[in-house]
Formats: structure tokens, sequence, C-alpha cells
């Protein structure tokens, strides 16, 4: 059963996948850390492939930019493949000063300036969070690999290019790192009564203004990459 967006028919796609934003990423992960690999969507370049990690079937799926563009397929990942374990893999943006290039940040909780909740006709603002076995599994892994890690709330912005720092009131209540998801992601996946987390790298700095370098980006995307391999092939 296709969609607009998914060309995978129903059992292409495992209960668990990892969710990078870049499709690009979905490819090295599959080129390099799954064996038996299945190319199962190239729809709008937005690859997607199943495969097997320590004799777990697990799939990869780039999601693009955005609440929009997640929520797009994360909904029909859950609703018309099946999928119960989402663990979106992205780059962040540290918003404290003790958040350090290369530090792996796992969302307990997502914050946002989206409307993306209103959809749900709540009486109020509803606090988007992570599944807490998987957010467990993942520190689990982290600390068996000692990567540096820190666990806490993230921004799920809009806006990547701002024309005001509005960050710094989001720094001033304890929030981590910025980047553009896992808000929407969270939403869907409560809705569903599914499972979701999301896990970051530090790729620049707010604060410091510091920045990774392609190779740096290299290493460190990797360890996050292990990590939520880690936790997969646990579910």
């Amino acid at each position: 059963m296709s969609t607009p967006h998914n060309a995978a028919n129903k059992g292409d796609i495992a209960k668990t996948i990892l969710l990078p934003g870049d499709p690009l990423r979905a490819k090295f992960i599959a080129e390099n850390f799954l064996e038996d690999v299945v190319q199962f969507n190239t729809v709008r370049n937005m690859f997607g492939f199943t495969g097997t990690y320590q004799g777990k079937k697990i799939s990869v799926m780039g999601t693009g930019m955005g609440c929009a563009s997640i929520g797009i397929y994360s909904y029909e990942l859950i609703h018309m493949y099946g999928v119960e374990n989402l663990i979106r893999i992205g780059s962040c943006g540290g918003m404290q000063e003790s958040v350090k290039l290369g530090d792996i940040v796992m969302a307990i909780g997502a914050s946002t300036d989206t409307n993306y909740a209103h959809q749900y006709h709540l009486p109020g603002t509803f606090s988007a969070a992570a599944t807490y076995d998987l957010l467990y599994k993942a520190v689990e892994e982290a600390k068996k690999y000692q990567f540096p890690y820190v666990v806490g709330n993230v921004l799920s912005s809009d806006i990547f290019y701002n024309e005001t720092e509005e960050w710094r009131d989001w720094a001033k209540m304890g929030v981590l790192a910025a980047e553009m998801e896992s808000y929407a992601l969270y939403c869907n996946a409560a809705r569903a009564g599914v499972n979701a987390l999301g896990i970051f790298t530090v790729s620049d700095s707010m604060v410091s203004k510091e920045e990774m370098s392609a190779e740096e980006r290299q290493t460190g995307f990797t360890n996050m990459m292990k990590v939520a391999l880690g936790v997969a092939v646990q579910l």
C-alpha cells in the first residue's frame, strides 16, 4: 500500500525505524551498519531502507526538515505501515554553555514555536515527551560506549534563520538545544499510542559560535547512530 510520499508495500518497513532528516544519512546508515538491505522508497528522493542489525529487522528513512515534513512521514509510517518505534537522529544547535560540540542530546521533552498541536483541539498547551523506555535504553547505550551525553528539553523550531535571538529566552528555561522536528514526532506518537525518541548530535553552539568540522560531524554523528541502533536492536 503506497502513499503519495512512500512507495513501500505493507511489510516492507520494520516495526522499528531510525529517522534522520537527511535522506543521504539514511543511505549512509544502510550502507555502513545494516545487512541484507532493501531500498523501499525513492519518492521525492526521501530514501528509505530496511535491513538487519545484529539479526534484528530495522528500517531507516529520511524525513526532511521541519515539523510539517516529519509530521507527514511519521504519520504515514505509524498509520499506514504499522511502525511502532520511531527514533529520530539529527543535528542540533547547543543553547547552553555546558552543552559542547559533539555531545549527544536526548530529548526527554520538546518545546516548540509551531502550532502543530492545534489539530488536537486541546484546552491548553501539550507537553510533548519521549517514551521513557526508549530514553532509558539510549542512556544505557551512551554509558556503555562512554559517549558524552545530556538529557533534557529541546526546542523544535520552525525558524532556522531567525532575525531575533529568541533562543536566549528558551535557554533561560533550561532548554538544551534547538532542532526542528521532535515536537511533531512526539505528538504523532502520543496520539497513536506508539513509541518515539529524539537523539541529536550537537553540531554547533549558539553560545560559543563554534561549529563542527566535516570530519567531526562524521565521527560525532556515527556515535549517535550507534546509540540509536543499540536501542533499536532491543525493541
